[in-house]
Formats: structure tokens, C-alpha cells, sequence
């Protein structure tokens, strides 16, 4: 395996010091060497891996020299539009180095979400037109394999992806870890606010932890899942998949349970939740400030006002609440308030370390709420 350390050592021996991007599991050794050895103005955690592109170019412009953008297989949707308006050598010619962790590579086992994507991972490069190299787990080959990538960009100007399979980097633990003081759990709050849901009421959540949780309570319980759209993957989407049901189905309250990461990764979609005014929708914003699922990163989640965006953006209400006894108040205040309205829930970091993961498939889910929605 490589050392962190040696790996961004010898970028920086090229004079690529600039980091930008969408942690991910995969790179989370090396995402966490950059967090503890980068400043803020070298180590930019973006909105999005396309954002991130963005930021990549802006350096070059501003510097000559090459930036770096890091993220899950997942995210190479949202740079294919940077890639192809932005830095291919037909518009303006910008390098980059994208860092992309392979998840669902073929033969690896992985979760449903990850099949496809492991799947077109390289693909999708090809069709992009950017060159790449799988990047090896020993040094001395992966040095070689840099020295090349550096090489291309420098006399092309163009893209180029190392693209990084599980275990290719040493364990290294996140030094600088932003602590906060809140005392709730995430789990305690899902559980809390999925208790006080009437028996109509659906909830969409989002990709991560927030979707395991949920599940895991639902089988405490021993009641079944037909009431949860559990979105294992598409990051950032679940606020529009519950408001795609909601407006066809206004006589059920549909609650979304998003992360601050996934709430900021597409956050104009708040604004196009509010412009439709669904009067039985619920945006809840499960906030502990970091990308929890991938190494425990920080996001801006709780250095921004997320309530006051939404009463920007026209949500009919936002509340905050950061104890049981505050949610508590909150879900009761709820039950007189018109929707779109927004529950911002402030929680700690972390998850039990024997979380398990959803037992039914991704299919098996959507048929059983598209049946519970049919009654």
C-alpha cells in the first residue's frame, strides 16, 4: 500500500499543492493526510465534485499550475459538464488531476448503488476523452505512474484521473477533527421524528448513514420499510424525489430526511422545492457538520444559517432544534404549520460502529412504497 505522506509528497515534488473535492470512503486515508496538512486556501471540501472543477480551474487561472479534485466514481455525473464545457482542450485547455475512488469495481463486491457506476467508471473517461491510469499499490510504480500523469498534463494542458481501487492507500486518522458540542445522536433523532409520523406519512432519505439508521429502527420495531424510500445513492437528489411525491400525492405529509452534505451539494433545489408550495412536505436537515459516511470530513453544515436559506428561498417556515426536549417542541409545533417547512436537527457526529446496512434491495424498497402509496 501507499503512504499518504509519500503520495502527496511527490505531487508536491511537481508543485501540485492545491486540493479541492467531495470526500469519499475510498480516499478517506489520503482525503484526511490533505485535511491535516493543507491550509484552507489548499484544501477546498466543495458543494460538489463539479464545483470542485471549478474551483480546479480557478486556481490554474489564477496560479499556472495544477490543481487537484478528489471524489467517489459517483460524482463523475456532476464534472462531465466542467469536463466538457470547461477544461477540454476544444474550449479552454485546463489541467487537472482527478483523484476518483473506485467503488463497485467489477469483482469487487459492493452495494447495489455502487454496481453500475464501478461498472462505466472507466468508461465514462474514455468517452470524456481524459486519459488515466488505475494507480498502482506500490510506490516505486505509483511514483512512475504520477512522473507520467504530470508529464501528459504539462504537454497537453488536459485532464488526467488516477483512479484509486479500496486499499491502495495506509491507514491515516484525521488529526484536526472539528468538535462540536451537541449531545443528541443522529439515530436518536431519526428515531424521535419517526415516531410522531401519522400512518399515511412517507419519508424519503438520503444516501449515507441517514438510510441505514432508519432502517435499522424500522426493523427494531419490527415494522416493515413500505413507508421509507430509502435513497442509497444519488447524493443530494432526495429533497426532489420527495417532492416529486408529494405534489401527486397531497393528501399523505411526505418528509424528506436529507444530510447537510447532501442539503448543500444540490442546495438550489430548496428553492424549487419552496416555488411549489407542497403544503404536506417536510424538509428535515439532520446537521452534524460533516460527511460522516466517508470519514467524517467537515462540511460548512453548522458554520451556515440553513434555516434562513430556506425562509430565503420561500419555505413557509424553518425551526431548529438541538436536544430531544427542542425536537421534541419542534414535531409539536409542526402539526399547525403549512409546509413547504424546513426542521433543521443539530446532532453529533458518528454512528454505532455495528450499524448494519439495508437487508432488501434497492427494487424490492421502490415496489413497496409505490404499494403502500397505491392504499
Amino acid at each position: 500500500m501507499i503512504s499518504p505522506k509519500f503520495f502527496i509528497d511527490t505531487l508536491g515534488s511537481y508543485g501540485i499543492d492545491f486540493f479541492a473535492g467531495v470526500p469519499d470512503s475510498l480516499l478517506k486515508n489520503i482525503c484526511a493526510y490533505i485535511a491535516d496538512n493543507k491550509d484552507a486556501k489548499h484544501n477546498v471540501i466543495a458543494a460538489n465534485e463539479g464545483a470542485a472543477v471549478g474551483l480546479a480551474a480557478g486556481y490554474h487561472l489564477a496560479t499556472g499550475k495544477i490543481g487537484v479534485v478528489y471524489m467517489q466514481n459517483s460524482g463523475e455525473g456532476n464534472i462531465i459538464n466542467p469536463l466538457a464545457s470547461l477544461t477540454d482542450k476544444e474550449v479552454y485547455n485546463i489541467p487537472v488531476l482527478l483523484l476518483i475512488g473506485w467503488r463497485g469495481r467489477p469483482g469487487v463486491h459492493d452495494e447495489p448503488q455502487h454496481v453500475k457506476q464501478g461498472k462505466v467508471t472507466t468508461g465514462i473517461l474514455n468517452t470524456m476523452g481524459v486519459n488515466y491510469d488505475v494507480l498502482c499499490k506500490e510506490e516505486d510504480k505509483a511514483a512512475k505512474q504520477i512522473a507520467k500523469a504530470v508529464k501528459t498534463m504539462k504537454e497537453t494542458g488536459e485532464v488526467y484521473a488516477l483512479v484509486i481501487e479500496k486499499d491502495t492507500f495506509e491507514d491515516y486518522k484525521l488529526q484536526s477533527v472539528e468538535k462540536n458540542d451537541l449531545t443528541m445522536s443522529r439515530e436518536e433523532a431519526i428515531q424521535t421524528v419517526a415516531a410522531a409520523l401519522g400512518p399515511k406519512d412517507v419519508i424519503v432519505s438520503t444516501t449515507g448513514m441517514i438510510s441505514r439508521e432508519l432502517f435499522e429502527y424500522r426493523a427494531q420495531k419490527g415494522e416493515g420499510h413500505e413507508r421509507d424510500f430509502l435513497t442509497v445513492g444519488s447524493m443530494g437528489h432526495a429533497s426532489q424525489i420527495a417532492l416529486g411525491i408529494a405534489m401527486e400525492k397531497d393528501d399523505r405529509k411526505v418528509w424528506c430526511f436529507d444530510g447537510d452534505g447532501a442539503t448543500i451539494m444540490h442546495m438550489g433545489s430548496m428553492a424549487i422545492v419552496a416555488s411549489k408550495s407542497p403544503t404536506n412536505y417536510v424538509h428535515v436537515v439532520l446537521n452534524n457538520g460533516a460527511h460522516d459516511s466517508v470519514g467524517g470530513q467537515p462540511t460548512v453544515g453548522l458554520k451556515i444559517d440553513i434555516p434562513a436559506v430556506a425562509r430565503a428561498v420561500g419555505y413557509k417556515d424553518a425551526l431548529t432544534a438541538d436536544s430531544k426536549e427542542s425536537l421534541a417542541d419542534a414535531l409539536g409545533k409542526l402539526r399547525s404549520i403549512e409546509g413547504p417547512v424546513l426542521l433543521e436537527v443539530k446532532v453529533k457526529k458518528g454512528n454505532r460502529k455495528d450499524l448494519g446496512r439495508p437487508t432488501t434491495t434497492p427494487i424490492e424498497n421502490k415496489n413497496a412504497l409505490m404499494e403502500f402509496l397505491r392504499k
